[in-house]
């Protein structure tokens, strides 16, 4: 009897242990696979969350390890996460003048670059694809710099080429706004895509060897871009829009195009552009926060902002948030594999860029190895985990450099904004 009863004691604990081994399974093969490919994440924006957050302090700040509900990002984090390559976003406002942009611009790469200086056996910077692997193969980060927007260059090909110097790696043609050559996603359009001027930045681009991303621009901008671009392009931080229709993400239409362009859709995390639910609610909670409170003359509780909060609090209680989980994150990656191909994806989490809110599962960069796990529960070779985690961004990265290696002998470009658009 006594015996038997311990059969039955041992029985759940037998049960359990299969679904554990297979966890175990699953983080050996990741740790595996990212040990020959590194995992390179196509946009962070650690450089200005520790500008907005940390001020001053953040040139000699220890960040070996920070406050996770501040930040997403720290040293101890990036080695649990194994982030083998980062494109450090140098994002700046982009209501600022065009030369507070490029001032701020400045600060952010300074500021990077001195992270890089006082941490040599963590970071160490790369603009090519052999340094990124190189690097890799040290044990350190390979760090790379994407500018993200148009209207950091202030209309210069000069400013361009500058930031190129300094090992920026990628522009994003746009943020927010639409800007003098180019028109965003999140704003009136006002030139129907590209301007002759946007061609030619797109030009200068490939001829430098930076990237094109398109994360942030309107389709009509995508689409004109991939027809000027002679190197393949990226979506540094850009979703699927067939499985969330926010602006901001990838329609089939453009996933085709990409695929023939031979580029690649980095995977943004921020939930609004993961789940549709969480847009619309974030949508029918701004037009309710309109409707109390829309100073100075507008809402229910105009000059009553205690009212105006109590009634906020009252609609969350009845309408709760949408949980947004790294398993949707997930259903991206596959959407975009289905319609583009295996070849066509990469990660771009948006880490420190989101405010903090990001889906369950996915919270900073130490989370990035679960969501492999989860592709491999869903049936992923290793091979197709090495091409979404770097593998497809090196490719695009190597082309680029042979496009600039075959523009070598082309003249910088030297035409204003007034010049191509009559402006």
């Amino acid at each position: 009897m006594r015996y038997a009863f311990a059969l039955l004691l041992a029985a759940p604990l037998f049960v359990s242990a299969a679904p554990e081994d297979k966890v175990s399974a699953y983080q050996s093969r990741v740790a595996a696979v990212l040990a020959k490919t590194p995992l390179i994440d196509g946009h962070n924006d650690w450089a200005e969350t520790l500008a907005e957050k940390a001020g001053d302090a953040r040139w000699t700040m220890d960040l070996t390890k920070l406050d996770p509900s501040q930040f997403n990002t720290d040293i101890t984090r990036l080695r649990a996460g194994r982030v083998g390559g980062q494109f450090w976003s140098v994002y700046v406002s982009a209501s600022l003048p065009g030369p507070e942009q490029v001032k701020e611009t400045l600060d952010q790469i300074a500021l990077m670059k001195e992270i890089f200086r006082r941490y040599p056996n963590v970071f160490a910077q790369a603009t090519t694809a052999a340094d990124v692997r190189r690097i890799h193969a040290q044990g350190k980060i390979a760090s790379m710099f994407g500018v993200e927007g148009g209207g950091q260059i202030d209309g210069s090909f000069a400013v361009l080429r500058a930031y190129r110097a300094l090992g920026a790696s990628y522009l994003t043609l746009t943020h927010s706004k639409t800007i003098e050559w180019a028109d965003s996603a999140t704003d009136d359009p006002k030139h129907g895509g590209l301007t002759k001027f946007g061609e030619a930045v797109v030009r200068e681009l490939n001829r430098l060897g930076m990237l094109v991303d398109l994360s942030h621009v309107s389709e009509d901008t995508m689409i004109d871009a991939i027809r000027v671009s002679k190197a393949p392009v990226i979506f540094s931080h850009s979703s699927a829009r067939g499985v969330d229709d926010s602006p901001r993400n990838v329609s089939d239409k453009v996933l085709k195009l990409v695929a023939a362009n031979g580029g690649v859709v980095m995977v943004n995390y921020a939930p609004g552009y993961v789940s549709e639910a969480r847009r619309r609610w974030d949508a029918d909670r701004n037009a309710e926060r309109g409707r109390y409170y829309s100073p100075p003359y507008g809402g229910l509780y105009i000059g009553q902002p205690d009212r105006a909060k109590a009634a906020m609090a009252e609609w969350e209680r009845q309408h709760p948030r949408p949980v947004v989980t790294l398993s949707q994150v997930a259903d991206h990656i596959e959407w975009i594999v289905k319609v583009a191909g295996i070849d066509h994806v990469g990660l771009g989490g948006d880490l420190d860029g989101t405010g903090g809110d990001l889906p369950e599962g996915l919270d900073g960069v130490d989370t990035n190895p679960a969501l492999l796990a989860e592709l491999m529960r869903r049936g992923w070779t290793d091979a197709m985990i090495a091409k979404l985690a770097g593998g497809n961004i090196l490719r695009v990265m190597e082309a680029a450099e042979r496009v600039a290696a075959g523009m070598a002998n082309e003249p910088p470009a030297t035409a204003t904004i007034a010049m191509l658009d009559g402006k």
